[in-house]
């Protein structure tokens, strides 16, 4: 039996070959720094003759299986060789300080993460030691998630995206030898493309339902340049240059915080005929008309309510007859407009899009409405597909 040991005597361990009803095995049993001591299943033991067969080991093989265990180890880049101290609260607890703190996410998506840490995520590892925080334990945690059907697919997937920004953290951090979410699969999620818009004739019969001049506008301004809720509600008259025909995103207001807008970066947008005429006519109101004061303020100049603005949305919806939709939707309205008109990079920055596969879904939504009559173009002249002297198959 050969014994293995590194200088400091701290690490060592040696082959054994049990015998079993069902054959032979060879385990690697060895001691951690800690003291640990660990026994771990190598695989059967080969008897028969010539080359091994995929999976089985000989005594020589067994012993430099174990030697890599141990090199491992000593390198600290065996998983469970070092013990962090840590829990997974703590973990979770050091990557929300340093996604708020050094990563400096937007406040709105801090709540959003600390949300999910405290409803999710939490309830499943709590104060779990890092080290006994397994693949397989998470792939079931995933499994399990899976087979409750209370989250879509693409919640669980944005889970396991936490997950594994809270562990890759923690070997930072804490010295974790390996990230245990990186061999868990993730959900396959396929966008259907499909979601609801408002034509331009519907948008103008939104604005005539509208409970005031204001809101009128604000439907008109969504519809007609993809801003989001939380970017018109901050939206200034310095950002709406009539000059120049644009409309400048420079900041958002969610959950309570101004910020950038979600890209990050500033954008200009179209300013078209129908949403500067409506623009004009607020500008000529007597209050909240200043260059820095807000295009659509609450009465004391703030912004609005956003949960009071949906509603008054939803009853507008049902005043003009149309089919109720998300004020989200507005935005939509916006992309299939203009995916007719500009570039598909053009619409990517207009709308303040990080990836190019975002922007993608307003194509497939609505192809080029000459599409039809181009694809029967390149078909024409190729012969007569009506089948002759042949009965036809429903007679038949």
């Amino acid at each position: 039996m050969a014994k293995h040991k590194n200088e400091a005597g701290r690490i060592s361990g040696h082959v054994e070959l049990t015998r079993r009803k069902r054959g032979s095995q060879f385990y690697a049993k060895y001691r951690l720094a800690d003291g640990r001591q660990v026994m771990k299943l190598l695989g059967p033991s080969w008897s028969g003759r010539g080359r091994p067969t995929v999976g089985y080991f000989t005594r020589k093989a067994a012993e430099q299986a174990l030697q890599a265990i141990l090199t491992d180890a000593r390198r600290g880049q065996l998983p469970g060789s070092l013990t962090t101290g840590a829990t997974f609260t703590d973990a979770a607890a050091e990557w929300l300080r340093y996604v708020e703190h050094d990563r400096k996410r937007r406040a709105s998506t801090i709540e959003d993460y600390r949300n999910v840490v405290r409803n999710n995520l939490l309830p499943e590892f709590d104060e779990a030691p890092l080290e006994e925080i397994t693949t397989e334990w998470i792939d079931g945690y995933r499994a399990r998630l899976v087979a409750e059907g209370r989250l879509s697919d693409r919640t669980i997937n944005k889970l396991l995206v936490l997950l594994h920004g809270i562990f890759r953290r923690a070997q930072r951090v804490y010295g974790l030898v390996a990230n245990p979410v990186a061999a868990v699969d993730r959900q396959p999620v396929h966008r259907s493309g499909d979601f609801e818009v408002l034509t331009p004739g519907e948008v103008a019969a939104l604005a005539r339902a509208a409970e005031s001049e204001q809101d009128a506008a604000l439907f008109v301004t969504a519809a007609f340049t993809g801003l989001r809720l939380g970017e018109l509600r901050v939206l200034r008259w310095t950002d709406v240059d009539f000059s120049k025909r644009l409309v400048h995103v420079r900041r958002a207001y969610t959950h309570g915080e101004l910020g950038p807008p979600k890209s990050g970066r500033v954008r200009s947008v179209p300013l078209i005929d129908d949403v500067a005429r409506v623009l004009d006519g607020l500008s000529r109101r007597e209050h909240f008309t200043g260059s820095d004061q807000l295009v659509f303020p609450n009465p004391v100049g703030n912004p609005l309510d956003d949960s009071k603005l949906r509603r008054r949305f939803y009853r507008a919806l049902e005043r003009a007859g149309l089919k109720r939709i998300r004020f989200h939707d507005l935005r939509h309205s916006f992309g299939t407009l203009a995916v007719q008109v500009f570039p598909l990079s053009d619409v990517k920055a207009y709308m303040g899009h990080a990836d190019i596969q975002t922007t993608m879904v307003y194509v497939h939504h609505v192809p080029a409405g000459d599409a039809a009559e181009r694809l029967s173009g390149a078909v024409a002249g190729s012969g007569d597909f009506v089948a002759e002297g042949r009965p036809d198959s429903a007679a038949a």
